[in-house]
This record gives structure tokens, C-alpha cells and sequence, in this order.
């Protein structure tokens, strides 16, 4: 893990640590093959931005809890059943890295694990009362299904607006952050407007996030370690490219959206639409609306107390927005 995180982590490493152990006990199961399929997805678990953005909301505005840690694993098994159903949808055979639950399982058994995931999140919250933080990440997930299907629907016409855009990346990406967020808050007895006031934050954060994740799509292979071009592949309409295609003439408009729609498996084709859109300066004006919703949300910050928390999840966001793939 890069030291930026490590240093990131620190006002709350203890209780990340508590937290893998809580967070491990709460996927464990009476099934052998449950229990080894968990294990698998515990040991490759990713950088853990999502808990990060849970305790360090916590500490921000109180002392971080039994309730915290509930809250930071309620979201990570919610988030990891979801992230188990998408390899099924996508058929992909590679998460982080790994082979997904999938590649090694097939698909009955995937769809079954995210099922189990979803329910234990459910129980962990049901068995405790936590109906807020229940009621703060049942929603963040219909949105998101919902972001899913409008991408869904909306790269088979291609036809998208930069406010449909936002519509779906908000739901898809934003809701999730905004939701930790405002999980840490709830957890600590925050008032209402603070909770919400913590949502906001999440959710501008969550889409300079996913801008900075589109604007990848366009780098190259070597300098990110992340394949190029997927989105265009997938008919994923980003920011970048709805900026180029409004500023363009009818012609250019009809030729790249025809190599999306019917050549977008040939590398060549695929090319020709990231240099479209570099030279029409789509990932500049991406680059500038990232960091706008990054202002945005340092500004909502300025009103909370200083502390290392406060300084973390400051960092934390220069880190999202910074970060190399």
C-alpha cells in the first residue's frame, strides 16, 4: 500500500485493525464453502477507502464507537455483494488484480455470495437497531442499481447530456461515498443538518472521483498500468467525450459516434477517438470540473473543527483526485 495512505490512515489505524477482525466475523458462516469464498475476498481487499471515509467522518465529529464499526462494515459487505453481482453482469474474470469470485466459482455460485453478503448486512444492522445507518446504505445501493441501469439504457442510444452524465455517475459512484460519510456522522449522534451537510461532502467527492477515474480511460497503458479505451469499448459515454462530441461539427459528431456504436473493438477506431477527444480539449474541461466538485467539497470541510481526522479526509480527497491508477 502507498505511504500517502498509510499517512492518510493514521489518526484512525487502530481502529482499522479493530475493524478487519470485526469485519471478518461479521461474513462468517456455518457453510465450509462460505466460509472459504469470504476468506478469499477478505485477503484481496483493496485499498479501503470506503471504511477510511466512515471513521475518519467519525472522528471528525466525536469518538469512534461500537456503532462506527458496525456502520464501516455494514457498507464494505453491502459494497463487496455489489461488487461481486457486477463480475457476474460484466462476465469479467478479474478484480483488482485477482481472479473474481466468479472465474473461480462460476456465476450460481457468485449471485448466491452477494445475496449472503447482502443479507448479513441487513442482520448486523437489524440485530443492533441501527435503522439510520440501515436506511443510509439500503438507499446509496437502489441508487446505484438504478445509475447502473440509466448507463445501461443510455449506451445503447447514445445519446447522453452532460446533466444525464452527472444524473449517473451521482448515482452510480457518489451515492456510495456520500453514504460512509454520513454513516460516520450517524454513528457519533451528529444532528441531522451535520449528517447531512456530511452526505453533501460525500457526494461531491464521489464525483470528482469517478471524473478522475473516466479521465484514465484516455491516458496510456504505461503511464497508469490500466488498460485504455474500456469505456469507449463498453459505449460508456464520459465526460471527456460528451465535452468533445457538443464541440464538434455534425460530421465529426456522426464519424465518432459511429466507431463507438459499431468499431469500438478495434484498437486502431478506438485510438481515433481518444485523440478526438484530447485535441478537442475534453480532458482538459474534465480536468476542471474535477476540480471544481474537489473545491466544493474542501469548502463544506472549512466549516468543521481542525484535527488530524479533518486533515486525513482533506488528504484523502487530494488523494483521489491525484492518484496514479
Amino acid at each position: 500500500m502507498s505511504t500517502t495512505v498509510n499517512k492518510i490512515k493514521q489518526p484512525i489505524a487502530e481502529h482499522m485493525e479493530i475493524f478487519e477482525d470485526k469485519f471478518k466475523e461479521s461474513m462468517k458462516s456455518s457453510v465450509p464453502l462460505l466460509d472459504k469464498i469470504t476468506n478469499y475476498i477478505v485477503k484481496r481487499k483493496g485499498k479501503q477507502i470506503r471504511p477510511m471515509f466512515v471513521f475518519l467522518s467519525a472522528k471528525c465529529l466525536g469518538e469512534i464507537n461500537e456503532s462506527t464499526y458496525r456502520a464501516a462494515s455494514l457498507i464494505e459487505l453491502l459494497h463487496t455483494a455489489t461488487l461481486v453481482h457486477d463480475d457476474v453482469v460484466d462476465d469479467s474474470n478479474e478484480r483488482r488484480g485477482f481472479f473474481s469470485v466468479n472465474a473461480l466459482w462460476k456465476n450460481k455460485i457468485a449471485v448466491l455470495i452477494g445475496d449472503f453478503l447482502l443479507s448479513k448486512g441487513l442482520l448486523l444492522s437489524l440485530d443492533n437497531n441501527d435503522f439510520e445507518l440501515l436506511k443510509t446504505v439500503s438507499n446509496a445501493v437502489k441508487e446505484m442499481s438504478e445509475g447502473e441501469l440509466l448507463q445501461i439504457e443510455k449506451a445503447r442510444r447514445l445519446d447522453i447530456s452532460e446533466e444525464v452524465y452527472f444524473d449517473i455517475i451521482t448515482k452510480k459512484t457518489a451515492t456510495l461515498v456520500a453514504a460512509c460519510c454520513a454513516c460516520g456522522a450517524v454513528s457519533v449522534k451528529a444532528d441531522e443538518a451535520t449528517v447531512k451537510k456530511f452526505k453533501e461532502f460525500g457526494t461531491l467527492t464521489g464525483i470528482a472521483f469517478q471524473i478522475k477515474d473516466d479521465l484514465f480511460d484516455f491516458g496510456t497503458d504505461e503511464l497508469i498500468g490500466k488498460p485504455t479505451g474500456i469505456d469507449i469499448k463498453e459505449k460508456k459515454m464520459t465526460l471527456p467525450l460528451i465535452y468533445a462530441l457538443n464541440n464538434s461539427s455534425y460530421s465529426e459528431k456522426k464519424k465518432i459516434i459511429n466507431i463507438v456504436r459499431n468499431h469500438n473493438n478495434e484498437s486502431d477506431e478506438v485510438k481515433k477517438v481518444i485523440e478526438f477527444v484530447i485535441a478537442k480539449g475534453g480532458l482538459t474541461y474534465a480536468e476542471k470540473i474535477m476540480h471544481e466538485y474537489k473545491e466544493k467539497a474542501l469548502a463544506i470541510l472549512k466549516e468543521v473543527t481542525d484535527s488530524p481526522s479533518k486533515e486525513s479526509l482533506e488528504a484523502l480527497i487530494n488523494y483521489s483526485i491525484n492518484r496514479k491508477k
